[in-house]
């Protein structure tokens, strides 16, 4: 079934939806949600309320891509399952060495504000267009979907140290890109 007669469903209130979300994409959000959750029974935690989120998201949201906004609400869902459990164990928040190589540019998008967020990650997809295509999926593997550096190099048959590079020059061009755009960081 295509992404439209899908998103026909949800709009329609036709539980057929979600089933048909879990048969196309149960094993993409498995994927996505075990690259930053250890537990396996976390992972179906994240994946089960993926297709809640997506339930009541939509309506009044129509994605353009259903995968992406699929991945998106399940590493929302697995990044807060992790964060609830770190802090329930250590009495803490939990880091995330993906998002804190990012460095001065995380924390200028943790200060703003809904609607600067959008904004900027309008600018962040300008940015990663113009890129080309290896580093635009490097970044993406890393930032978006949490992979550690080896599974990427591995996916994408290069040495670590190259992914490490590439993602050094590509957070580099983007604080000169922001920094242009007058994001000050």
């Amino acid at each position: 079934m295509t992404d439209e007669k899908i998103i026909e469903l949800f709009f329609r209130r036709d539980e057929q939806a979600v089933r048909e979300c879990m048969a196309q994409y149960g094993d993409y959000c498995r994927t996505v949600a075990s690259n930053i959750l250890p537990s396996a029974a976390d992972v179906e935690e994240a994946v089960a309320d993926t297709w809640l989120d997506a339930w009541n998201a939509i309506p009044p949201q129509k994605p353009q891509q259903l995968r992406l906004f699929l991945g998106r609400l399940t590493r929302n869902r697995a990044i807060g399952i992790l964060r609830k459990n770190s802090a329930l164990r250590r009495g803490g928040d939990v880091t995330l060495v993906p998002l804190e190589e990012l460095g001065d540019i995380a924390d200028s998008c943790a200060t703003e504000s809904q609607v600067d967020i959008k904004a900027l990650s309008q600018v962040i997809s300008c940015f990663l267009k113009g890129e080309p295509r290896k580093r635009r999926v490097v970044f993406i593997r890393r930032y978006f979907y949490l992979e550690d550096v080896s599974a990427i190099a591995e996916g994408l048959g290069l040495k670590e140290a190259n992914v490490r590079m590439m993602l050094c020059r590509t957070r580099q061009a983007l604080k000169e890109y922001l920094l242009k755009e007058g994001y000050d960081l």
